[in-house]
């Protein structure tokens, strides 16, 4: 089975994009993973998939496969790079558009300096909605890790993030207690564990271990919950800027019941097409 696809990247955080529109494909798990493979396949952190909505009111649904083969809620630095590429393909005309995910709404601008603007949504911070086994819903809880306890924040932004604060971000362990927090019992989807270094009030150091990803360059949904976590610890006052090893967002949040705006770059490196395996 042959497909056409496009190779995107935002900060580095890089995809694999389909359009299920004009060709009908949606990857199995094993295809995604294929797919994913920087051996074997085309290479990249996740894999995208454009579709028709299903609902009255949006443009476009949108599906996410982790490089695991697993689907899941939410990306940022994807939802940007979606954003480009329906408008780059010429599937719509729309400055803004409103897509479905499986967690909700989204609404990313194409701004004039070729930038996307993307509203994330209003982050949820309960513990049954992230989901987080807790009987608190204190904004900082311990979070025991092998021989640590990590001061952590839990904050959904469509999927799970745990955000905690260190001191300099570039020494940290990731590779030790990423994978870790990530598969941690008391997160029973898993969580995407983000490690945030406050360089000033309106601006920090991010790296991310992403849920069935790995560490990856930039995690937009984890800017997007290290802000949340960096305002409600009162640490940070909005706007902030992320720097990630890939490179910068600027991360917007008023507080309680607002949305949190994302803004960074979106961009297409090459297309291309990929022989699939037809095993399921």
């Amino acid at each position: 089975m042959k497909v056409g696809f496009t190779k995107m990247q935002g900060l580095g955080n890089d995809f694999v994009v389909f359009d299920a529109i004009r060709q009908r494909f949606v990857p199995t798990p094993t295809q995604a993973r294929f797919i994913a493979d920087r051996h074997f396949g085309v290479g990249c952190d996740q894999v995208l998939v454009v579709e028709a909505p299903t609902r009255p009111g949006v443009d476009f649904r949108y599906r996410i496969f982790n490089a695991d083969g697993g689907e899941v809620e939410q990306c940022g630095n994807g939802a940007r790079c979606f954003a480009r590429f329906v408008h780059d393909r010429r599937l719509t005309d729309k400055r803004e558009i409103h897509v479905e995910t499986s967690a909700g709404i989204i609404a990313p601008r194409l701004e004039a300096d070729g930038q996307v603007t993307v509203d994330m949504g209003v982050p949820r911070l309960m513990p049954d909605e992230i989901p987080f086994e807790s009987d608190s819903s204190d904004v900082v809880q311990p979070l025991r890790v092998a021989d640590k306890v990590f001061d952590i924040t839990a904050v959904s932004m469509g999927n799970p993030h745990a955000v905690q604060v260190v001191v300099d971000v570039d020494d940290f362990p990731v590779a030790r207690y990423g994978p870790l927090i990530e598969a941690h019992e008391r997160f029973p989807r898993r969580v995407n564990a983000g490690f945030m270094e406050i360089v000033d009030r309106h601006a920090i150091r991010l790296r991310v271990y992403e849920r069935g990803a790995g560490e990856t360059l930039a995690c937009g949904t984890g800017a997007c919950a290290a802000v949340v976590a960096g305002i409600l610890r009162g640490v940070l006052d909005s706007p902030v800027r992320v720097a990630t090893r890939g490179g910068a967002l600027s991360i917007a949040w008023a507080g309680h019941g607002s949305t949190v705006r994302m803004t960074g770059p979106a961009v297409t490196v090459f297309e291309g097409e990929i022989m699939l395996p037809d095993n399921p």
